[in-house]
């Protein structure tokens, strides 16, 4: 029996409201902010509304740069209510990457927070829009980014040539319960309604295209596979901009009734301390995130044993991490999931009665209603059990491509409608998946994914860089940390501190290298392709690093 949903964000939300109106839906106890799914569901038509009356119509594009606040999750199901298709930002971002991302996406409008770790998103913006304070709010007309008409201040205090996020309130009174009505009807669950971008081997991020039906259902089979149920409550520390947040988290919670509980800016004793106060009974996080909460000073001051089950994603789990996050935090249901933005993102997951050999040695088993299979990376053909090969899934979770990209699309997705992860996998009689290693060359630290082509074309445009090569190497906190070996040009002296700087402000702090070396000549195959394999054990000898585990990501 299928078990598949047929209902778009909208509609989602409107029967969970009608099932549980009074259970808590959304709660951020520092705020002193609680809505039923009877309340979530009303801000969210009204906000709809106001998105009506301020010219967003279905099918546009509208941007959001902010970390966990409230107004992420009503933009995140306003927009759904109208077809809009909400394009989200790593708030980690700086101005080139911004400029990257408003442009391709084709994003309409913007909406965005003060700012993140130490970076003010207003400065970041009006450095891409130098323009941007002496405009009308609604009336933006910028050069580089023709399709921006609207920025929405999200706070206190809005700069000018903003809109404030609150004017959305006022704004909705012109808008008619017909007029919505209308609007909901005219959707599909297998249109576009989410883009998320993810870094591509070419050097730029792309969009993935994802559906009401990609997503919801992606969501529901997640929360499936941890038993939840509209008593759950959830604390999400993880960012909302990632699928992680926004369909691991948020509709996993939406799809069975649960009370979504969101840490807006990761910090260890927030949560421990959210934990407690809510009695939340699962917890989502990579790695690093459990180790950070486990290793607290004051955690034995916290109350943890209302947890029951999350999930652990992003990179490998080391075996006694899990171990302590089952017995000391309560956790002994968490899971295990891999999977890819492309993916909607979960293609396996553990169940809460696996084993924790299998918990930590493996993946876990597909998805229902998802097809997985193991092909030989040369010939394409399908490999046996226990046989390495390129993992690829079929199924309801597929993306419907990369925006404007057809080419990329083609790529990854073939023509019997198999999306080619990439990452190379062992699958047992059993049907628990081992990640082994990446084909393509793909950096993750800490739960994000880095491509190094997108680095390196960034590095390129400062004036004493001749080549430069960039890498993965291991590293015990955040399973990899980025390398680059530069070849500066003929003449020109450059130490690692001015890469630094240059990078500072233009590219995420994740991605500006933590290793750098000046290289006169890089390791060549015969045919005269750089062996990065090289350059990286190189590093592992000079450097002292300790031999890493393959990463997976979510």
């Amino acid at each position: 029996m299928s078990t598949m949903l047929h209902v778009t964000m909208g509609g989602l939300l409107e029967e969970i409201a009608s099932r549980y109106p009074d259970h808590d839906a959304l709660v951020y106890p520092d705020r002193g902010l609680r809505y039923s799914y009877r309340q979530l569901n009303d801000h969210c038509d009204r906000l709809a509304k106001g998105l009506l009356a301020l010219g967003v119509a279905k099918g546009d594009h509208i941007a959001i740069w902010a970390t966990n606040v409230p107004e992420w999750v009503l933009l995140q199901f306003a927009t759904a209510k109208i077809g809009a298709i909400l394009v989200t930002i790593n708030t980690n971002y700086q101005a080139a990457e911004l400029e990257y991302i408003l442009r391709q996406s084709d994003a309409r409008s913007l909406f965005l927070v003060q700012g993140f770790k130490g970076t003010s998103y207003p400065e970041t913006l009006r450095s891409v829009i130098p323009n941007l304070a002496d405009a009308a709010p609604g009336k933006l007309c910028s050069d580089k980014l023709p399709e921006l008409n609207n920025v929405v201040f999200i706070g206190d205090g809005t700069p000018a040539g903003m809109l404030p996020f609150s004017a959305l309130d006022k704004l909705a009174e012109q808008v008619t319960d017909d007029t919505l009505q209308t609007v909901k009807a005219s959707l599909d669950e297998h249109e576009v309604i989410n883009m998320q971008y993810t870094s591509g081997t070419t050097g730029f991020p792309k969009g993935v295209m994802l559906t009401h039906h990609n997503i919801i259902n992606n969501g529901f089979q997640i929360g499936e596979c941890m038993k939840f149920s509209a008593e759950d409550r959830l604390c999400i520390p993880v960012p909302f901009f990632h699928c992680f947040g926004c369909v691991l988290g948020v509709l996993a919670c939406v799809t069975h009734g649960s009370a979504m509980v969101p840490v807006e800016i990761f910090n260890p004793e927030t949560v421990l301390q959210t934990v407690e106060k809510e009695r939340c009974t699962a917890l989502h996080g990579v790695p690093t995130m459990f180790i950070a909460e486990l290793d607290h000073p004051r955690f034995s001051h916290y109350d943890l044993s209302s947890l029951r089950t999350g999930i652990m994603a992003g990179s490998p789990c080391p075996v006694e991490v899990m171990k302590r996050v089952m017995s000391d935090m309560y956790m002994q249901d968490i899971t295990i999931a891999y999977g890819q933005t492309e993916a909607s993102p979960v293609i396996t997951q553990t169940r809460t009665d696996d084993t924790l050999a299998l918990r930590v040695a493996s993946v876990g088993r597909v998805l229902p209603e998802v097809e997985v299979k193991i092909v030989d990376v040369e010939s394409g053909a399908t490999l046996s059990s226990d046989q390495q090969g390129e993992l690829c899934t079929r199924g309801y979770l597929v993306m419907r491509g990369y925006y404007r990209m057809p080419k990329e699309t083609a790529q990854v997705i073939d023509s019997e409608g198999w999306l080619h992860t990439g990452d190379l996998a062992v699958m047992d009689e059993q049907g628990y998946c081992r990640i082994t290693g990446r084909i393509k060359n793909m950096i993750i630290r800490g739960g994000e994914n880095i491509y190094p082509r997108e680095i390196e074309e960034f590095l390129y445009t400062y004036p004493k860089v001749a080549d430069v090569q960039v890498y993965g190497v291991p590293d015990a906190k955040y399973g990899e940390q980025v390398m680059a070996a530069i070849k500066l040009k003929e003449g020109l002296v450059c130490d690692e501190e001015e890469i630094r700087a240059y990078c500072s402000g233009q590219i995420a702090h994740y991605k500006v290298p933590h290793y750098i070396t000046f290289i006169s000549e890089f390791p060549m195959t015969a045919s005269g392709k750089i062996q990065k394999f090289k350059l990286r054990e190189l590093a592992i000898v000079e450097l002292q690093l300790p031999v890493a585990i393959s990463s997976v990501s979510v």
